[in-house]
């Protein structure tokens, strides 16, 4: 019999444990700072793999807030918004860092993109219909990290980065649905099965990224099973706001013929 954590574990090791959630969390401001030092010292790939361990840290934390009921032992403590900080400082701040340092866009327009990820990712994270029942977000989540690691490992001309940055921003603002690899209801399992697969391919192809040739020419494996499951993630996002579109599109013709009559019976 599965016993829960709440009923059999005293008071005092049920707050312990709470409280050594939120400082789990809190963690993911000192990986950041370390990816922030990795960055001005000009060395990609550390700022990269610090990063990487933030990300992890964001991807578990919520799993053990709810295993050990977080909310309900410290009440007084915003776990979200916590969490929130810590994103913002990871997924959005210092990858706005990254792209200025790093010379990612075209000179002279280094602060202007830095800035534009900013700005808009503040839309994003204050917004409070950002995630939906099922567990996609809409609109661009502000996964500037991401964004910045296409672009590292991709290699992309500088044009391009910043295009697809101006793409991004306006994005956050465009009810389109982003899949959240780790708690979507619907292709759960395949969908996190996916997520570890492309994870460690990320992790190889950024080794590959520090030197030539190409990625997918030095590693072709590893790229192509990185390429197949950002194509999944991909397709998965797109099958979701099309079936809210196609949703929305019966919702108005609904309405439609109830206001002339030819909807009633």
């Amino acid at each position: 019999m599965k016993l829960d954590f709440q009923v059999v574990a005293p008071q005092h090791t049920r707050l312990a444990a709470a409280w050594a959630v939120h400082a789990f969390t809190a963690t993911g401001v000192m990986l950041g700072l370390f990816a922030l030092l990795a960055t001005f010292q000009g060395n990609q790939l550390n700022a990269f793999l610090w990063l990487g361990l933030a990300l992890f840290v964001d991807g578990i934390d919520g799993s053990l807030a709810r295993r050990f009921h977080v909310r309900e032992l410290t009440p007084n403590f915003d776990g979200a918004t916590l969490d929130n900080v810590v994103d913002y400082t990871t997924y959005t701040f210092i990858p706005a860092l990254m792209v200025y340092q790093f010379g990612m866009v075209p000179q002279y327009f280094g602060v202007i993109a830095a800035s534009f990820i900013a700005l808009t990712s503040l839309y994003c994270f204050a917004n409070t219909n950002m995630k939906t029942s099922d567990y996609y977000f809409s609109g661009f989540p502000a996964i500037w990290n991401i964004v910045v690691l296409y672009l590292h490992i991709l290699r992309t001309p500088e044009w391009i980065n910043l295009g697809a940055i101006v793409i991004c921003g306006v994005l956050t603002f465009v009810p389109w649905k982003y899949v959240h690899p780790l708690r979507v209801a619907r292709f759960r399992l395949a969908t996190i099965a996916v997520t570890v697969i492309w994870c460690l391919a990320s992790f190889i192809l950024i080794f590959d990224a520090e030197r030539p040739p190409h990625p997918a020419l030095s590693d072709p494996l590893a790229f192509a099973i990185w390429i197949a499951a950002t194509l999944y993630f991909a397709a998965i996002c797109i099958i979701r706001t099309a079936a809210d579109t196609d949703r929305e599109d019966h919702d108005r013709n609904k309405v439609a013929k109830t206001s002339d009559g030819t909807g009633q019976h």
